[in-house]
């Protein structure tokens, strides 16, 4: 049977010369005065920014690295992650985003998988664990000590350079790096800024984590492309969210379902009204969660993407934003949706290269030359696209991504249990939230969810933690013992 095809509505305009940082240089060597990034009171400008970034990539040369070396790169939001993030990219450096709520664990297969020459992060408890993990590995805050030297030469990269590791999983729970080049990178920002119509007259204010692809890939790297301003925060906090729009003037915010139900708790939320454009993605946004901020003035757009394609799918900027739908494919952007299984296929000039040192998975992933997503859809007759589940067993809570079988594996090794899965259910808090399902060995007749916790976290990190634990007598299975998920979540 024949896949349906849909094509992008609109061509991507992509110099096949230009690179991601190449794009930044040009844009913010326009009208140097101007400010690009605010953060707690403290502002800087396109010619101080750049000229910091050129000083820590001499910095980061001065300290043995060179082009095509691998640097983990952690921390809070702040100026000093910005712009050592940065540095890295203009140096030819592949960066290698890491969530800091890492186990030891965790962190030490990421380190041994990527084989980096340096890891630049915030957190000092980090910083000993490194050095047993890898001795030979230099290890700095985002905020390098600038040594005196001349500045390198930057900018250099091929479209084609690997320019960014970011870590995903399969349903075996093993992380796998997609490496997106500095062509994927500026692909996947242009696309959403040419759909979104994002302009230097915005200010976004960004509160997002900056190892995820929404904080970074989008609203990073996209306020550098189109020359805008940021409004950098560390982390969210509703009061901030608000008094930060009045005080800066920003016209777009981007967020989580998780951020615009605690939003929608506060009847400042009409202030949201405001601003040009409301994003919401990483996680399902709800139909009645959409009609809410409506009700209130707040028309959020929802939108669809994944670590391997950056984003493919938005309600339109002008149109119908639809509650449920995900909306129509972006420029530059090819979808495909398998009749006999309803996955959807991406190609495009955003999607990812390979996974790092993993050619089988990388060859497996994609069917002639379309990545398989693993998420299942059905499309309008308008072309409205709604996203309807998953083949894949991901679990998607306040935004990050969990892998069943890794928190399983985890699990299992409490004492007391004699079987354990988790699984995704509903939330419209958190988009889905992890529940697991124990069956308790013989003689043993309950389990606190604090201590289990507990147990878990030295080796997961705290969005992985199951919220609810359901005690059963035994776990769904099929004739080979595969556990049913999708039974679970009944």
């Amino acid at each position: 049977m024949e896949s349906e095809h849909i094509n992008a509505g609109q061509e991507l305009f992509l110099d096949g010369q230009e690179t991601l940082v190449g794009a930044w240089k040009k844009t913010l060597e326009k009208n140097p005065e101007k400010t690009l990034f605010s953060f707690n009171g403290e502002k800087i400008n396109r010619a101080t920014f750049f000229d910091q970034t050129s000083q820590t990539a001499s910095a980061l040369v001065n300290h043995g690295l060179t082009h095509g070396d691998r640097v983990i790169i952690s921390g809070e939001t702040s100026l000093d992650l910005v712009i050592a993030h940065v540095a890295c990219l203009r140096l030819g450096l592949i960066l290698v985003p890491v969530n800091g709520s890492y186990s030891e664990a965790e962190l030490s297969f990421l380190i041994k998988d990527a084989a980096p020459s340096a890891a630049l992060v915030d957190n000092q408890e980090w910083h000993e664990l490194l050095s047993s993990i890898d001795p030979d590995l230099f290890i700095s805050s985002t905020s390098l000590k600038i040594e005196s030297g001349p500045i390198p030469d930057l900018d250099f990269s091929k479209p084609e350079d690997p320019a960014l590791i970011a870590y995903t999983s399969g349903t075996t729970g093993k992380p796998k790096g997609a490496v997106h080049t500095q062509r994927t990178l500026l692909a996947g920002a242009l696309s959403v800024a040419t759909a979104w119509e994002w302009t230097e007259s915005d200010s976004l204010l960004l509160c997002l984590p900056l190892f995820h692809i929404h904080g970074m890939g989008i609203g990073l790297h996209g306020t550098l492309l189109v020359g805008g301003s940021a409004v950098l925060q560390e982390g969210f906090d509703h009061d901030s969210i608000f008094s930060a729009i009045t005080e800066n003037g920003c016209s777009m915010f981007f967020g989580v379902p998780t951020m615009y139900n605690r939003l929608l708790e506060d009847e400042r939320v009409t202030q949201l009204s405001s601003l040009r454009l409301c994003v919401s993605g990483s996680a399902p946004l709800s139909a009645d969660l959409h009609k809410q901020l409506k009700e209130r003035g707040v028309d959020v757009l929802e939108r669809y993407g994944t670590t391997e394609t950056m984003l493919t799918i938005s309600n339109p900027f002008l149109g119908e934003r639809r509650a449920g739908s995900v909306g129509l494919p972006l420029p530059g952007v090819e979808i495909k949706i398998e009749q006999d299984s309803g996955e959807i296929l991406v190609r495009g000039e955003s999607v990812f290269r390979e996974y790092w040192s993993k050619q089988e998975e990388t060859e497996s992933c994609f069917k002639n030359g379309w990545f398989k997503t693993g998420d299942i859809a059905k499309i309008g007759d308008d072309g409205y696209i709604s996203i309807n589940g998953r083949i894949k067993e991901l679990i998607i809570t306040g935004g990050l991504n969990v892998y069943p079988q890794e928190v399983d594996d985890v699990l299992q090794l409490h004492p007391d249990i004699a079987e354990v899965a988790v699984s995704g259910v509903e939330s419209q808090e958190w988009g889905e939230e992890v529940v697991a399902w124990v069956v308790m060995k013989e003689g043993v007749d309950s389990l606190d969810l604090d201590e289990f916790r507990k147990f878990a976290s030295k080796n997961l990190a705290s969005y992985k933690l199951p919220k609810r634990l359901v005690f059963v007598k035994e776990l769904p299975r099929n004739a080979l013992g595969k556990v049913l998920r999708h039974e679970l979540k009944a």
